[in-house]
């Protein structure tokens, strides 16, 4: 890729009821043969963006996630600045795409949303410098890591961030080894504006987080890593609608549901197919 050509966006979507993988170009979607991964070619056939459905761009291999990785989290939350990056993990089965509802589990307490910019792996790799640490990317997508604050409390993470549907993803990956330290992320709740922030703000760089996992362990490609969340985290209900958009990438969009909702939903496809 010369400097002047723009990144790719690579998706994976669905439409006509089968699935593709393709790269956004404005408002169109060029379908594509192959995969990020394997490498890919262009095909002769486009879907508009509006008549399709984004499925999450990859199903990741593992999902890392940072804590208290922006200095206005850290004081949102009354917490002392870490001295190395805090990294938990969510379950694969955390995934959905953007328009996929996620689920709001009422026995839960209190569930929050958490806009963050997901670095995606593209090469193996083990115990590399921070200065290397970017050539192992394939690039960037949105993610929103859903958290049940309540159960938080007892440093339970991985049950209060690994629940089904608490880990969107996407819409697309833009390939691209780093971003820029202006590109600004922004979570709206219902069409506001609740979190704003840019990665300059980051107390961990991408590069030390992907540096201090290696150390420990192997990172494989489709490994997504979660990079922290800035100030404005708040509670999410049933019919709200929270929205990640990240400069350069595009935007995140996902309807939350509570228990109840669902139910009737159920209820209403068992009736249908009686």
């Amino acid at each position: 890729m010369s400097i002047r050509e723009e990144p790719q966006r690579y998706c994976r979507f669905k439409a006509d009821g089968k699935i593709y993988n393709g790269l956004v170009r404005g408002k169109m979607v060029d379908i594509v043969d192959g995969d990020i991964f394997s490498g890919f070619s262009g095909m002769r056939m486009s879907y508009p963006v509006d008549h399709l459905k984004f499925l999450p761009p990859i199903t990741p291999t593992k999902i890392w996630c940072v804590g208290r990785n922006y200095l206005g989290h850290v004081k949102e939350l009354d917490h002392d600045v870490p001295k190395e990056p805090l990294i938990f993990m969510k379950p694969v089965t955390a995934t959905v795409g953007s328009g996929d509802s996620v689920r709001v589990p009422e026995w839960a307490g209190r569930v929050d949303y958490e806009g963050e910019l997901a670095a995606i792996i593209g090469r193996p790799c083990r115990k590399v410098s921070e200065a290397d640490a970017l050539s192992h990317v394939l690039g960037y997508s949105c993610f929103n890591d859903v958290t049940a604050r309540d159960l938080q409390t007892d440093n339970n993470w991985i049950r209060a961030k690994g629940f089904d549907g608490f880990g969107p993803l996407g819409p697309l990956i833009l390939i691209t080894e780093e971003m820029p330290d202006d590109a600004r992320i922004t979570t709206r709740l219902n069409g506001v504006a609740v979190q704003q922030d840019t990665f300059s703000n980051m107390i961990f760089s991408v590069a030390r987080i992907i540096s201090f996992i290696s150390a420990f362990a192997t990172l494989e490609p489709g490994d997504v890593i979660a990079t922290g969340t800035p100030e404005g985290v708040g509670p999410v209900r049933g019919g709200d609608r929270v929205e990640v958009e990240i400069d350069g990438i595009g935007t995140l969009t996902n309807p939350f549901i509570s228990d109840s909702e669902v139910t009737q939903t159920e209820r209403s496809v068992l009736r249908i197919l009686d």
